[in-house]
Formats: C-alpha cells, structure tokens, sequence
C-alpha cells in the first residue's frame, strides 16, 4: 500500500508536469494559426477567444493520451535509473505488480478521453463549423477589416476601409474597386454604411466622395463627385444549411449513420480510449533502461510509438470512410496486435527467476519432456 500511494503521488506529479508543457505548446499553436486566419479575414475578429476553446477541446484527447503514456513511461524508466527496479526484482516481486497502481492512474484518464472523444470533441467541431459559416454568410463590408483589402462574394469587387466608427456597419474612408466585363469602377469616399431595403436587398450607401468609370486618358472615362451613392452589394438569400462533417456530427447519430465518413469516424471515436489503455500498458515494459544509459533514446522511441499508432489509426479511419475495408473488420485489429505486443514486452521484461517467465516456462517444458535419470541430478 506504501508503495501504491508513493507511485500514485509521483504519476499525479509527472502527468501535471507533462500536461501542462503540451498543454502550453499547444495554446501557443492553436493562438497563433487562429490569429493568423482572424488577420486575413477568415473568421471574425470577435470570435477568436470561442474559437481557440473550440480548438482546445478538440485537441484534448490527443494530448490527454500523450499525458498518461509520457507519465507512466517516465516514472517506470526513473525507477530503473535509479536502480529501485533491482531491489524490486530481487525482493521477487514481479513487473506486473505494477499493472494494478498504474491502472488505478491511468482508467480515469481512459473515461475522460473516451468521454470528450465521444461527446465534447463532435460539440466542438460543430459549433467552431457554426462560428465559421455563420462569418462567412455576413455581408461583405462586415467581413472587411480595417487596413486590409478585401475581396466580395462575387469576386469581382474589391473593399478597403482605413477605419471603422461605432457599429460594424458604419466604415470611413472607403475604397471600392468594381469589375464588371472590361469596364472598371472606382469609387472613394469619407464615410459608408450598409442599408437594406426591406426586401432583403443590401445597399453600401457612401457620402462625400467621388467616382471614377473608364480607363483614365480614355474617352470613355467619367469622374464624378457626389453626397451619397449607393450600391449594392449583397442580396439576403436563403442558404439552406448543409449536412455537418461527420467529425462534427454526435456518436447518437453517427451510431445511425450507414455512409462511410461517418462509420470512419465512429472507428476513431471508439479507438481512442482504446489506444490511451494500451499505450499506458504498453509505458511499464516500455520504460526499461540501462541505470549507466541515458533516458533520452527510451523517450525518443516511445514518441515514435505514439506517433505510429495514431497514424495508423487515422490509416484505417481512412480506408473506411474510403469504402476499402469494412467496419466490422477493421476497427478491432490493429488494437488486437498492439495489445499481443504489450503481453510480448511484459513477458520479455519478467524478472527472469519469475516463474511465468518466458525461459522458466521453457526450462519447466523441457523437465517433462525429457525427465533426468534416477539418481543423476537435473541440470
């Protein structure tokens, strides 16, 4: 029991220490690329603190996973470097006393993982999608930022504004650049505001400024000056929301969802406690090393691991939301040969005096089959 609490406290302490450096990359990351998008335009200014959250929630599972596999594998190799390991295989305690306090860590984190995997992550992605599409269905000067050119919807019209005044609809200093056919348009002026006329149509309405129509030297060309002009440039209409990813679709309905995205998805869903279990098992025969070694190379390696095991399940994923394997086949066994390879690890790691060790079930084997003679001692 003594030593059930002490390793308790020290896989609490490693797997506080080690979420909080993934947790911290991964902010950095996920404020960075949001805020890179926010700069050019892609999603509003305003939804950036909602969308980072999103992002993190999305991300939990991965780096909870990541969390419980670094701990266990860090404590069980510092227990070698320190040479505890040998007292402990010399008092004949085997490694696979370690299984049930390493459980007792590391369920709780399987339950979360399968939890948010199944639950919180799909909400996520649902409402970032929300967030996004809801940006990209505004009005075109509204998605304009001040500073920043801007093309419309119909991309034949470029927006620039140098600053903005009370609402998001009102905008100073603006500049307009229409194409239509081989005819261009420019029109500048101190002040614009968006209008509807009742009927859905939407109206940038601009005071005080000028337009120029043609080529300039041409004879075609036409400067004007004017105190309000309106344009249009958006007309409401109703867009019917499509399907959701099936990343962003609930386990219920994924459950009753016959399409090969969403059986591909259910795959990941259900595999991702799954792979937290077994690479938590995995991290006790995994965290052997040389007490005279480093402990770089086991860490290295072990990275390695994770990074294959969840690729190859983001493989499968793949081949079945592609409709080349079928998914009463293929979610079980890549999870079947990693869980044959942790049981292969333990027995290679058993204190090799332990009597379910691979060499003394061999040794015990080979005494039934071929019995020493009556008075010559067995070797």
């Amino acid at each position: 029991m003594i030593f059930h609490r002490a390793l308790q406290r020290e896989l609490a302490a490693s797997a506080g220490a080690t979420f909080t450096v993934l947790f911290s990359i991964l902010v950095t990351w996920t404020l960075i690329s949001i805020l890179g998008k926010a700069a050019g335009g892609k999603v509003a200014s305003g939804d950036v603190v909602a969308l980072i959250m999103f992002a993190m929630l999305n991300y939990l599972p991965t780096v909870l996973t990541l969390t419980s596999f670094i701990s266990v594998l860090t404590v069980v190799t510092r227990s070698y470097r320190d040479s505890e390991m040998v007292v402990w295989f010399a008092s004949g305690l085997s490694l696979v006393r370690w299984v049930r306090p390493v459980l007792t860590f590391g369920l709780p984190l399987v339950i979360l993982v399968g939890a948010m995997t199944l639950f919180v992550t799909p909400w996520a992605k649902m409402k970032s999608a929300e967030f996004v599409q809801r940006f990209e269905k505004r009005e075109d000067l509204k998605k304009v930022s001040p500073g920043q050119f801007k093309e419309s919807s119909s991309s034949n019209r470029v927006f620039f504004v140098e600053g903005a005044s009370g609402e998001s609809t009102v905008v100073q200093n603006v500049f307009v650049n229409t194409v239509e056919g081989k005819l261009s348009t420019v029109v500048v002026a101190k002040e614009g505001v968006i209008e509807g006329d009742g009927k859905g149509g939407q109206f940038l309405v601009l005071k005080n400024g000028r337009r120029y129509q043609g080529t300039p030297g041409q004879g075609d060309f036409q400067s004007m000056e004017f105190e309000r002009y309106s344009m249009r440039v958006a007309t409401q209409v109703a867009v019917a929301d499509g399907e959701l990813p099936a990343n962003a679709t609930s386990t219920m309905l994924l459950i009753d969802n016959p399409s090969r995205s969403g059986r591909g998805e259910l795959l990941y869903r259900i595999g991702a406690p799954i792979t937290c279990l077994l690479l938590i098992l995995l991290a006790i025969p995994l965290g052997f090393v040389n007490p005279r070694a480093g402990s770089a190379a086991n860490l290295i390696i072990a990275l390695l691991i994770f990074i294959t095991y969840i690729n190859l399940v983001y493989m499968m994923q793949a081949s079945v939301a592609q409709g080349k394997s079928e998914f009463a086949v293929a979610w079980w066994p890549l999870h079947l040969i990693v869980a044959l390879w942790v049981l292969a690890m333990f027995a290679w790691r058993l204190n090799v005096n332990h009597r379910y060790h691979p060499k003394v079930i061999w040794a015990a084997f080979k005494r039934r089959r071929h019995p020493a003679p009556q008075g010559v001692p067995a070797k």
